[in-house]
């Protein structure tokens, strides 16, 4: 534990005027999620959701992304206690940083264990340092991943990937984990690569990116047919918007790649 918060939530201005922010978890010396910093996340991005921006980057501060959970947490709860646990946990942060009408980026420099890594698979894009590994080893404890991992994973990776990389609680690199479609891309200097895309999206159609997510999360409760049941009034509200309306003009009148955005 530290006399400091466990998370710092900074808000941005890009060079286009667009409203960014980075949630960056700095809980020396091995940002273990014990209770003060799922609490710290939880407020975090309920304060995301009440006012949203136009793009969010999750990053770590130190040596290590995560060390994984602080096992305190587990001590001694009983079933009922553990349930109501994931829970939480889902509700208070997985499904609220999902739900997000924004790009949400993770940018991983280094080890990503459990929980942390279960976060960035909650998150739109994944990028890497070229030295980071990833695991979750809930095994150690006899315990299994609880907060979406291995679901979020088989759905990147495919079901017998999801299942060797819980069961065996290997750890995988971050060329591993690209060739596998988990990370998005690997970076030399990831930290400078992430603050770029950051930028580059929130400056982008913030209410198309939202479209997106909204249609690729159809798919994912429901398969092609629900996502084509949802895609025509989710992508026909866009023409009311003053970003679609403007690039369409801007591009009858100078060509492609001209237009600027509001987000509105």
């Amino acid at each position: 534990m530290t006399d400091t918060e466990p998370t710092r939530l900074d808000r941005i201005v890009t060079e286009g005027g667009a409203q960014a922010a980075i949630l960056t978890i700095a809980h020396p010396p091995l940002n273990l999620f014990d209770n003060a910093l799922m609490e710290a996340l939880a407020a975090d991005i309920a304060e995301l959701s009440a006012t949203p921006p136009r793009a969010l980057l999750l990053r770590a501060e130190g040596k290590l992304v995560s060390g994984g959970v602080d096992v305190h947490v587990f001590d001694g709860l009983s079933p009922e206690q553990g349930a109501q646990l994931w829970q939480r946990l889902f509700a208070r942060i997985i499904h609220p940083l999902e739900a997000l009408p924004c790009p949400v980026i993770f940018s991983a420099h280094s080890l990503t264990l459990t929980a942390a890594f279960e976060i960035a698979l909650a998150c739109d894009i994944i990028l890497a340092g070229p030295k980071a590994k990833f695991g979750l080893v809930e095994t150690v404890v006899g315990l299994t991943p609880s907060m979406g991992g291995p679901q979020r994973l088989a759905e990147r990776a495919g079901s017998g990937r999801a299942r060797e990389f819980v069961m065996t609680g290997d750890l995988y690199n971050a060329a591993t984990m690209a060739e596998w479609g988990v990370v998005n891309a690997v970076h030399d200097d990831v930290d400078t690569a992430a603050h770029a895309l950051l930028a580059r999206l929130a400056d982008g159609p913030t209410k198309a990116h939202s479209a997106t997510k909204q249609i690729i999360e159809a798919w994912r409760s429901g398969g092609v047919a629900h996502a084509d049941s949802v895609t025509p009034q989710v992508s026909g509200a866009l023409f009311d918007t003053a970003d679609l309306k403007g690039a369409v003009r801007s591009f009858l009148e100078v060509g492609p790649g001209k237009a600027t955005y509001t987000g509105e």
